[in-house]
């Protein structure tokens, strides 16, 4: 039985201030207790619209999923929802880290939560997975970890190292970084902020590593979102729809397993 106690320090947790408290919605099956638009979430990552992008290009049934920065465990859960078996998640904050475990406890979800940042030394202990999600974390080096005296051109280098670090711990790679060095945007990691940019900075550094099964693009259309595969009509950045949606997704399975 689910009890008010539990509901509220659900709520509680998400309200917690924090550099990246209120952040996702809720997982479906807690939207009804624990309804962000009710607690102040700040702005619309489109969750739902990648989640479902995310089930096109890889199915989860049966897999064993890793969420590296899982913040509150909507993709977490959702990958759980779309038949992943069990989910092991990293993350750093204590409030976001007991939101997921009191959440996996009162509806019984196979959810592993680990209370870290990556370290991207130590090899994962779950390792070999099925599926990695890693999603807008990485351009956070040298705040939330590793080295902090590091420059913009170190912190592209250790971006790519980072994520090639996985190839032989995973068989499938979601991954998608943001234009800015820690989200300051007087520190571009692309001068113009470009999709094109982007994808010509990383695709050579990662093919040693990875064979890209696709790159997810946001279009809008008639009010909707929802991500296509690359291709000239969507190539090109388009401001009106905000920088998170120019982000693209890559879809990566491992050259190494």
């Amino acid at each position: 039985m689910i009890t008010k106690e539990q509901t509220e320090r659900l709520k509680d947790l998400y309200r917690s201030a924090s550099r990246h408290s209120q952040y996702q919605i809720m997982p479906g099956f807690l939207a009804e207790l624990v309804d962000p638009g009710q607690l102040n979430k700040l702005w619309d990552r489109f969750e739902r619209e990648r989640m479902e992008y995310f089930t096109r290009k890889v199915d989860m049934r049966g897999k064993r999923v890793v969420d590296i920065g899982a913040n509150t465990g909507y993709f977490a859960f959702e990958a759980l929802e779309a038949g992943a078996r069990e989910v092991i998640c990293y993350e750093g904050d204590a409030d976001h880290v007991e939101f997921m475990r009191i959440a996996a406890e009162m509806f019984n979800k196979p959810l592993v939560v680990h209370q870290e940042f990556m370290d991207f030394k130590n090899p994962l202990e779950e390792a070999p997975v099925d599926v990695v999600l890693l999603l807008n974390v990485l351009h956070h080096v040298g705040f939330d970890f590793g080295e902090k005296d590091i420059d913009i051109e170190e912190a592209k280098g250790r971006i790519v190292k980072n994520l090639n670090w996985f190839a032989d711990q995973t068989r499938y790679m979601i991954f998608q970084i943001g234009f800015s060095w820690m989200t300051q945007y007087d520190k571009p990691l692309f001068p113009n902020g470009t999709k094109s940019e982007m994808i010509a900075w990383l695709l050579p550094l990662l093919i040693d590593h990875w064979e890209v099964i696709e790159i997810g693009i946001a279009e809008v259309r008639e009010g909707a979102t929802r991500y296509e595969p690359l291709g000239e009509r969507n190539i090109e950045r388009n401001d009106a729809i905000g920088e998170f949606r120019n982000r693209p997704i890559f879809v990566l399975k491992s050259k190494l397993i």
